[in-house]
């Protein structure tokens, strides 16, 4: 028995053409749709010390995308109010109901009486979901974040999918009350949803990734809208090398909010900041620095989170 197995095991050592590939999934039916659900190691925490970083922010999370280790953090699980950080998961199921980035929405009057924060939409004028989406990530206009909740649903339809899809991603603590995030009794994300939507926007939403990584953006006038010329709010775009995104965020109950990416050889890196009034940028550009500086590589074990 003992020679049959030592014979069995050489045998398919020299065979072996690839290295094995642990997969706790492969003993289950692939699903119909692969679906990358972005479950991020606490691996690297469980082996490294975490170094003492000046961060302000009450709730703060860093992760390496490509590695998916989680790098530092800071109460990650806590439902927080997330501010315009919500716009991400307005703009992907926009895009969900509306099809094309090239649907026309018409601006309802409700989206115009939203403040503050706007792009500057008038009742009536009619934008293509791409141009409400610039006016939403850049400008971190709410207008046209009620302009996209009511233009192609029924807003309480919008609100439902939201949180309908918040599920189907994976999100655990995360609730939608409106789409633009001011504040609201039971609106909330925490630091660890953040990073997932992050992920998960850049992966299968490039196109929306395209615009939060864009600073300036021009839509000229038509017979249907005025012109427009969203600036971009996140200061990391022009100050951090290899910044990609995302957006920023503040409101009286989320304070100061950052969800930067960032890519430098190669590598993709995700740093969530949430109540870091005055702080948040620079919190989550040293939460980068750090991630830079370590080397983290993918790991199959028992500290999945």
């Amino acid at each position: 028995m003992i020679a049959v197995a030592v014979a069995t095991t050489v045998y398919v050592a020299h065979n072996r053409t690839s290295p094995f590939d642990f997969n706790l999934q492969s003993s289950t039916a692939p699903p119909a749709k692969t679906y990358d659900h972005f479950d991020f190691s606490s691996y690297w925490l469980a082996t490294h010390r975490q170094p003492n970083l000046a961060i302000h922010g009450q709730a703060a999370y860093l992760v390496d995308l490509d590695a998916r280790q989680v790098l530092w953090q800071r109460d990650a699980e806590t439902s927080r109010a997330p501010a315009s950080l919500t716009k991400l998961m307005t703009a992907m199921v926009a895009v969900d109901d509306a099809g094309s980035l090239d649907h026309v929405v018409e601006v309802t009057k409700a989206a115009t009486q939203v403040v503050p924060s706007v792009m500057g939409l008038t009742t009536g004028e009619q934008l293509t979901v791409r141009q409400l989406i610039q006016g939403m990530f850049l400008d971190s206009g709410n207008d046209a974040a009620e302009a996209l909740a009511s233009g192609l649903v029924p807003r309480d339809r919008f609100m439902r999918q939201m949180n309908q899809k918040a599920k189907s991603i994976g999100l655990t603590a995360s609730h939608f009350i409106t789409p633009s995030g001011l504040d609201a009794p039971g609106h909330g994300m925490s630091a660890h949803d953040l990073a997932h939507v992050a992920a998960y926007l850049d992966t299968y939403y490039p196109q929306l990734a395209a615009i939060a990584a864009t600073r300036d953006a021009v839509i000229t006038a038509t017979a249907t809208h005025k012109a427009f010329y969203p600036h971009n709010l996140n200061r990391l775009l022009w100050t951090y090398p290899g910044a990609t995104g995302l957006k920023t965020g503040l409101t009286d109950n989320a304070g100061g909010c950052m969800l930067a990416t960032a890519t430098r050889g190669g590598r993709h890196l995700i740093a969530v900041v949430l109540n870091a009034t005055g702080h948040s940028t620079d919190d989550a550009a040293m939460l980068l620095d750090y991630g830079f500086s370590v080397h983290p590589t993918r790991t199959f074990g028992p500290f999945a989170g």
